[in-house]
């Protein structure tokens, strides 16, 4: 090899690198993933609750997200909402794997390709019908529930979890569910 494919391949090995460590990183600091986590018990149908705002989700409202195994051992993630601004449906569909355990709730979600951002559950009640779930920096963070409601007392013990990490709740958009 000569000077400049060694500095060449030096180059791309390094970016390769910090791709590698920077998809390892999912969670925001402070934060802990559940565990022990079963994903059989969250697999299926979520409402979100509320979320921090971001573009993909701007103007949509009754947002749902379905989760299901796939035959790979990766996991399916149906993303629903109805846009209120062009009154259409828009789906996005993408995958999701674990990044360490599979009995930690620490994911790796993707929407486009060998992109994944994280995808962490830091607080699950014990039957899997609340969940309070963060992305890997303050941005993003959905509270979920199984029905189109939480309960006052989950969303406030939540609320103050997310706070304690960080996050700005006053921020978040609380999502209607008036379609079916």
């Amino acid at each position: 090899m000569n000077k400049t494919q060694v500095i060449g391949a030096s180059v791309l090995a390094g970016a390769a690198a910090a791709f590698a460590l920077r998809t390892r990183k999912t969670i925001p600091k402070g934060a802990a993933a559940v565990k022990p986590f079963n994903i059989k018990k969250y697999l299926g149908r979520w409402y979100e609750i509320a979320r921090m705002d971001y573009f993909w989700e701007r103007h949509i409202s009754d947002v749902t997200a379905t989760y299901s195994l796939k035959d790979d051992g990766s996991i399916k993630v149906d993303n629903r909402g109805y846009d209120y601004k062009t009154k259409e449906w828009k789906e996005s569909i993408g995958k999701a794997k674990f990044v360490d355990k599979k009995d930690e709730a620490k994911l790796k979600v993707s929407f486009f390709g060998p992109f994944y951002a994280g995808y962490n559950v830091i607080a699950i009640d014990p039957e899997y019908k609340y969940a309070l779930v963060v992305g890997e920096k303050l941005d993003y963070m959905w509270l979920l529930s199984r029905e189109k409601s939480i309960p006052d007392q989950v969303k406030s013990h939540y609320l103050r979890l997310a706070e304690g990490i960080g996050y700005k709740t006053n921020m978040l958009v609380w999502t209607a569910h008036n379609k079916d």
